[in-house]
Parts: C-alpha cells; sequence; structure tokens
C-alpha cells in the first residue's frame, strides 16, 4: 500500500481534537451527566484525549469508557468483549468517539452496545476523520476534518500507544 497523502500531522491532530472538545463543552452547556465513550482501538485513544482536554478545560474530570463493538457488527463477530464503561448510561449524554467515520455500521453497531446497556438522555457522536461515503443516515455532531476520499482509499489514522506517532494520512490499494 503507498501513501498518498498526510491530512494530518502531530500538531494538526492536537488541534483538531482541542477544537472538538471546545465544541462539546459548548454544546452541552459544560460537563453535567456527559460521559465520553471511545470505540476500540484507536476511537478509544481519541476519546481519553477529548477527555482530557475536557478536563483542563473545565477543571473537572468526565467519564470515560471503551467499547468493543464486534458482537454487534453484522459482518464479523468477536470471541471477547473488551467493553469498558465503568458507569451506567442511563440518562447520560454519551459522545461516542470513532477515528473515522465511513459508511456508518460501526457508529449503528456502536449504537446497538450502548442502547443495551440503558437508555442515554443523548447519543452524539465524534469523529476525527469524516470521510462521506455513507451507507446508513449517520451524521457526526463533531468532526476534526472532512476528508473527502474515493471509496477504494483507506484513511489511517496512527496514534502513539500503537503506531509509534501521531498522524493521519491516506493510503492507496
Amino acid at each position: 500500500m503507498q501513501e498518498k497523502a498526510v491530512i494530518l500531522d502531530e500538531k494538526a491532530m492536537a488541534r483538531a481534537i482541542a477544537r472538538m472538545s471546545f465544541e462539546i463543552v459548548e454544546r452541552n452547556r459544560g460537563t453535567e451527566h456527559l460521559c465520553i465513550i471511545g470505540i476500540l482501538r484507536r476511537g478509544a485513544v481519541i476519546a481519553e484525549r477529548i477527555a482530557k482536554k475536557i478536563e483542563e478545560i473545565e477543571g473537572r474530570p468526565v467519564l470515560l469508557g471503551k467499547l468493543d463493538i464486534t458482537p454487534y457488527r453484522d459482518d464479523k463477530k468477536g470471541e471477547n468483549d473488551l467493553t469498558e464503561i465503568p458507569f451506567p448510561v442511563q440518562d447520560k449524554k454519551i459522545v461516542l468517539v470513532d477515528d473515522v467515520i465511513f459508511t456508518g455500521r460501526s457508529v449503528r453497531a456502536a449504537i446497538d452496545a450502548i442502547m443495551s446497556r440503558g437508555r442515554p438522555q443523548s447519543i452524539q457522536l465524534a469523529a476525527l476523520i469524516d470521510r462521506g461515503h455513507r451507507e446508513l443516515p449517520i451524521r457526526p455532531d463533531y468532526i476534526g476534518k472532512n476528508v473527502p476520499t474515493a471509496r477504494d482509499e483507506i484513511v489511517r489514522v496512527q496514534v502513539e500507544s500503537y503506531d509509534g506517532v501521531n498522524r493521519v494520512a491516506i493510503v492507496g490499494r
């Protein structure tokens, strides 16, 4: 696979996460009842960064969880559920975080997984990259960057904890 372009370098990625964090606080009028849940793997890393930035902004931590959607996917099932949501979702304002939104199927699975745990007050969606090509009527509330892509291209989000670097690139097949 050949790298075509770097979309976000480390600084641009940090700026996008900071902007999304401010938007989340502003739209929710603070952090009361607010929870951040990241879709494993890289969405959970982005969620941690958003939660940390919100804590810097508001001076108090927000609830943070990690969601494994494999048991809820319609295309493949996972053996182990690695979900870590150490709080009830009932009546919470949940911000679901993913690294890239593409067809919307992962988000649908994530919504099913959250709803199976209770009824939140609301579910909002944050995506670091929105690349278009939806198959379901799902739209993020918070977007780090819109990146129009061809269907056969891959958007690769790299985070230091998994990849040793923080950046986003388009890769061709």
